[in-house]
């Protein structure tokens, strides 16, 4: 068979440039990572030839045996991560390990009490522009206006209020602890069931660093990428009693043939996950946020909730005089990538926001520390303050370049 540059060139130019991009730049999405060689070449295997409907043992099709041994070494490797009773390792993303759990333990016009998007929830947590929003009845609970912190007394009030039939306990963008104890309180006082989505977190919960839910959550979803560090996908960790349900909703409700390449780069990761190296990369990861925080606060700029407790942190520039949209276009143009981003409370459009959302997954991956995550403060700084000076943006791309020499990503890949 002909390689890709043959069959399709500029295809493999777009991924040639996207590598080149990846190695250029400072990333500081949030939800990024840079995953292994191991897990990019499962993710590319033969298997993703291989239809499996069904679950191992258990197929509509024959031919399984080997795909039956990468979906159960991801299963069992998976619950050692997490101390889970069940796992299924086969929703396509974390929106849709969301549906399925919905749909497992919900009806139509249930009530589901979730963080409002615009202070750090995710668009299926209820938003009325996702099918959450259009299926369930959904009561949002939000940050305080004080502290930019969740409240636990409002959210259990809220609860008493609403009577919802299902808690969701997680975000996309909030940088401090969340207490899971705490929420089931909450729910178990008004007979409610508790989902955490730690799609952001998953890395941090699996070692320790972060507190984890599955003692305290009926449900648990995840996307295996971001701080888990493994292939685009999701995962739904429940307890023994929800296990039937759970996989019922996944296959058949709501996908077909799981992806199955997909399913043995998640195995790999899993396996890379209960490494001594990875339980030290988590706490890494919420060492340069928090490096990073202490030196834009030391420049004068105002965070949400004042810090981070995570791998992220929201950098509000209302006093700044300028909008998220018009700093994260800057500042790519300086080599720096990260989004803008909706704060509490924020006057301005979720297209255009009053902030930035920074986050250290990828750039530790790299190797980066605190010094670096000081001198990458120092550069968003620079551009930040003198965002019209063409001059300031070209020298901060040459340092941001020179930077990422320093710590090279890939670099036996041509």
């Amino acid at each position: 068979m002909k390689s890709l540059d043959i069959v399709d060139p500029e295809i493999a130019a777009a991924i040639q440039s996207e590598l080149e991009r990846q190695r250029n730049n400072i990333i500081l999405i949030a939800s990024e990572n840079f995953t292994s060689r191991a897990v990019m070449e499962a993710q590319s295997c033969v298997m993703t030839n291989k239809y499996a409907e069904g679950y191992p043992g258990k197929r509509y099709y024959r031919g399984t045996g080997c795909v039956d041994l990468a979906e159960n070494l991801a299963r069992e490797r998976c619950i050692k991560l997490f101390g889970a009773e069940h796992v299924n390792v086969q929703p396509h993303s974390g929106t849709q390990a969301n549906m399925a759990a919905y749909f497992a333990v919900l009806n139509a016009g249930d009530t589901i009490m979730g963080m409002n998007l615009a202070h750090g929830g995710h668009l299926s947590h209820g938003s009325p522009v996702n099918f959450s929003g259009k299926m369930y009845k959904i009561v949002p609970y939000n940050v305080s206006r004080e502290t930019e912190m969740l409240d636990y007394s409002e959210m259990a009030d809220i609860a008493r209020k609403s009577r919802p039939q299902l808690i969701v306990v997680g975000a996309s963008s909030y940088p401090r602890t969340i207490d899971f104890k705490a929420v089931r309180q909450i729910a178990d006082d008004v007979g409610a069931r508790v989902m955490a989505d730690i799609a952001h977190i998953a890395g941090m919960c699996a070692v320790g660093a972060h507190p984890s839910p599955v003692p305290y959550a009926d449900i648990v979803t995840t996307t295996t990428h971001k701080t888990l560090r493994g292939p685009r996908g999701a995962i739904i960790l429940c307890k023994e009693e929800l296990a039937s349900a759970i996989d019922r909703s996944v296959f058949p409700g709501t996908q077909g043939g799981p992806f199955m390449n997909s399913i043995a780069a998640k195995a790999v990761a899993f396996k890379e996950a209960l490494t001594p190296e990875f339980k030290e990369y988590q706490f890494q990861v919420i060492r340069n946020a928090r490096a990073l925080a202490e030196r834009l606060l030391k420049n004068d700029f105002d965070l949400v909730s004042g810090g981070t407790d995570n791998h992220l942190l929201l950098v509000k520039l209302l006093k700044e005089g300028i909008t998220g949209k018009v700093a994260d276009e800057t500042l790519e143009r300086a080599g720096i990538t990260l989004n803008k981003n909706m704060i509490p409370f924020d006057p301005a459009t979720p297209f255009i926001t009053s902030g930035i959302r920074i986050g250290t997954p990828a750039m530790t991956t790299r190797g980066m520390k605190e010094k670096q995550m000081a001198q990458i403060a120092d550069m968003i700084t620079m551009v930040l303050r003198d965002i019209n000076n063409e001059k300031t943006i070209t020298g901060v791309r040459s340092e941001a370049k020179a930077l990422c020499d320093q710590f090279p990503l890939y670099p036996d890949m041509v």
